[in-house]
């Protein structure tokens, strides 16, 4: 069940609720999605609005995240009622078989001004990977979903790894201003989980629910692996791809350190979420300390550190063993990625890197 939502307006003089009404209609609500698709979600690119399906249907919105993944959006104005299931699934039966090729003519088809290739690097700062919509999900957009909708969802994702969700929107107005919140119906975390652990995609490894690998960030060729180990952090920067990553890593997550070009070096815990460097506090002799004022060997991880699109992102990690760099881990086809933090779902990296660091007394 959603969180519920309410609004107030507060003023040195009164405190007043704004009351919640309903959009005027689909239409307006996919107009404002259209223009900032972030409002669902940051890691989504429009691909194309309502696009016809080779069986005569309309989908509202199709979308693309940084790693390829294809996302079906349906549009409900209110309540949703059972039937958008089975429409969503029938949509997602078209998608599934899109091609390369196919999802470049709708993205042209949608899109006047630039090609999908300059887009996505523009949202992304990446070239698209070269194998598109290897996974899809659905998001059901509602201002509230009735009971019969959300069991069957629940349903299908919690038995069948169906990835489909539901994101609510309340509309409100006051004084000419135009107000939206937005809540989730799952963490779209937790339904990554469920589907990788679906017994119906049994031919991927799955995520157990707790690993990711840090990349460890290199300035200039050079490698901040000293000052993380000494102040408990790992960090990305340099522009919204590279630290939007860090932001799936939560409290209790175990991460494997790894330094790109060279190996994997250390495994810890993660303590705090990822915060602007700025905003970053350690502790030294029990005292709490600016990140920004302590003396780093590694100083040009300061820089950029008044803008928030490029500065460095902090995560606070509780190390439980480190090694040196020179002293990294490296074997063939153990799992690498170009993202700042991925989820680990390699047996082979993980029964490798247990043995390698050595837990025998440890309950990590």
């Amino acid at each position: 069940m959603p969180i519920k939502v309410a609004i107030w307006e507060v003023s040195k003089e009164t405190i007043n609720k704004i009351d919640y009404t309903s959009i005027e209609s689909e239409t307006k609500l996919e107009k404002i999605l259209t223009k900032d698709l972030s409002i669902i979600s940051d890691d989504l690119l429009l691909i194309g609005n309502q696009i016809r399906t080779a069986h005569g249907k309309i989908i509202d919105l199709l979308a693309i995240n940084s790693e390829g993944r294809i996302s079906i959006i349906e549009l409900k104005k209110n309540k949703t009622p059972k039937e958008v299931v089975a429409q969503s699934l029938d949509y997602a039966s078209w998608v599934q078989n899109l091609s390369f090729k196919d999802i470049i003519e709708i993205f042209k088809a949608n899109n006047e001004e630039k090609s999908f290739e300059t887009s996505f690097f523009e949202k992304y700062e990446i070239n698209p990977p070269e194998e598109l919509n290897k996974e899809h999900d659905i998001i059901i957009v509602s201002s509230e979903l009735d009971p019969e909708t959300e069991r069957i969802i629940n349903y299908l994702s919690d038995n069948y790894g169906v990835p489909i969700n539901a994101v609510f929107f309340k509309y409100f107005k006051q004084d000419g201003k135009e107000f939206l919140t937005r809540s989730w119906l799952f963490d779209p975390n937790e339904v990554t989980e469920k589907v990788s652990n679906s017994k119906m995609l049994n031919k991927k490894e799955s995520w157990n629910g707790r690993d990711f690998v840090g990349n460890i960030d290199v300035i200039d060729n050079n490698s901040t692996w000293d000052d993380c180990q000494k102040y408990g952090f790992i960090s990305a920067g340099g522009g919204k791809w590279y630290s939007n990553s860090l932001k799936q890593l939560f409290l209790g997550a175990r991460i494997f350190a790894m330094i790109p070009s060279k190996g994997y070096s250390g495994v810890g815990i993660v303590q705090e979420r990822a915060v602007p460097i700025k905003e970053f506090i350690i502790e030294q002799d029990g005292k709490k300390i600016p990140f920004m004022d302590v003396s780093l060997r590694t100083e040009l991880i300061k820089k950029d550190a008044d803008d928030l699109e490029k500065c460095e992102y902090m995560v606070k990690i509780d190390w439980i063993k480190t090694v040196p760099e020179n002293k990294a881990y490296w074997e063939k086809g153990m799992r690498a990625n170009q993202n700042s933090a991925f989820r680990l779902k390699s047996e082979f990296t993980l029964d490798k890197l247990v043995k390698f660091l050595d837990w025998k007394n440890s309950n990590v």
